[in-house]
């Protein structure tokens, strides 16, 4: 594919599927288009993340597609949309981009060059696996070993450490207590507070609590039921200053949600709860991580909100939660 100079991907939406997506991207670049300019074309709220992904040239943010399409025409060579959506197809469909590559769905078929559908042997798998049967079915090379890391850049890293100040020396552990789209994916708030509280004691580790703005009601009523005072980071960070604050944690005790990939692809331990997801689809990528999930019969049902009495993540214990964050700390 010599005559594709500009390449164009359309991002993934959320930040854990960005990063999940980090080995198709890299695959792009390493494997297949080595000398071509490849941009990205992402959501503001995830876009920041890339200035850290060395195989990309530059970034845009979306502003909708009638404005992406007017934006990107007459750029681009070709366009891999690595999310399912007909609107992520629109965009390129309308600004004429060449060759237009990505999953039949969404009913999008009609607006791609190149449209391969799901392979049922990724589905239920981690979406590592789904990004890149994607590039595979539109004629693209992938590599044997999928590299999800993420390196943070200096200038995070400092920002990072400057929001831990601590005269102390003592290393630093992470609480990430919420989850988007509802409560369901939350493990119970006072069981997040008395775990802080033990390890703090146990380990004699610092506590930080971090979270978007929309989560600091959630970090404020767990450290108010601490004894150890936790450094509350909820809404103070950028996206950049997460991921800076994440890279210098011990390990992050976390539900199932975008923080838990940036750790984990930061290097950093995870000890996640998982409940009503498909842990298999959505765990944390790489080695030396640990999920803590009950095996109940109306789990992973997906739902934003439990109906009945959020079996799977209340049968998750603070001993349980606990254990497994000392033997990683071990």
């Amino acid at each position: 594919m010599s005559d594709v100079n500009r390449l164009l991907v359309r991002a993934p939406n959320w930040i854990g599927d960005v990063v999940l997506s980090l080995p198709a991207v890299r695959d792009l670049r390493r494997r297949n288009f080595p000398d071509t300019r490849i941009e990205v074309l992402a959501r503001p709220s995830v876009a920041a993340l890339y200035a850290a992904v060395t195989e990309v040239d530059a970034v845009r943010e979306s502003r909708g597609a009638r404005a992406d399409a007017d934006a990107i025409r007459g750029a681009f060579d070709a366009a891999v949309l690595l999310p399912n959506s007909i609107g992520s197809a629109l965009a390129p469909w309308i600004a004429r981009i060449p060759e237009r590559w990505g999953y039949a769905t969404d009913g999008r078929g009609p607006l791609l060059t190149r449209r391969p559908r799901v392979p049922p042997e990724v589905r239920g798998w981690s979406e590592v696996y789904y990004y890149r049967a994607m590039l595979a079915g539109v004629g693209l090379e992938v590599s044997a070993s999928p590299d999800a890391s993420l390196g943070c850049p200096a200038e995070w890293s400092a920002n990072g450490r400057r929001l831990l100040e601590d005269e102390s020396g003592s290393p630093w552990i992470g609480l990430n207590p919420g989850a988007a789209f509802g409560t369901a994916k939350r493990w119970i708030p006072e069981r997040y507070a008395a775990v802080g509280d033990i390890l703090s004691r146990r380990a004699r580790v610092r506590v930080a609590i971090v979270g978007g703005p929309a989560e600091r009601p959630l970090a404020e009523r767990i450290a108010s039921g601490m004894r150890s005072r936790p450094r509350v980071l909820c809404g103070e960070t950028s996206l950049p200053d997460l991921v800076g604050v994440l890279s210098h944690l011990r390990l992050l005790i976390t539900n199932d949600s975008g923080p838990m990939h940036l750790a984990a692809a930061l290097g950093v331990p995870v000890v996640a709860i998982v409940g009503p997801t498909n842990w298999r689809e959505t765990a944390p990528w790489g080695p030396g991580h640990r999920l803590v999930h009950e095996p109940v019969d109306c789990a992973p049902c997906k739902l934003r909100e439990c109906p009945i009495d959020h079996r799977c993540m209340r049968r998750v214990t603070v001993d349980r939660v606990v254990e497994e964050a000392e033997a990683v700390l071990s």
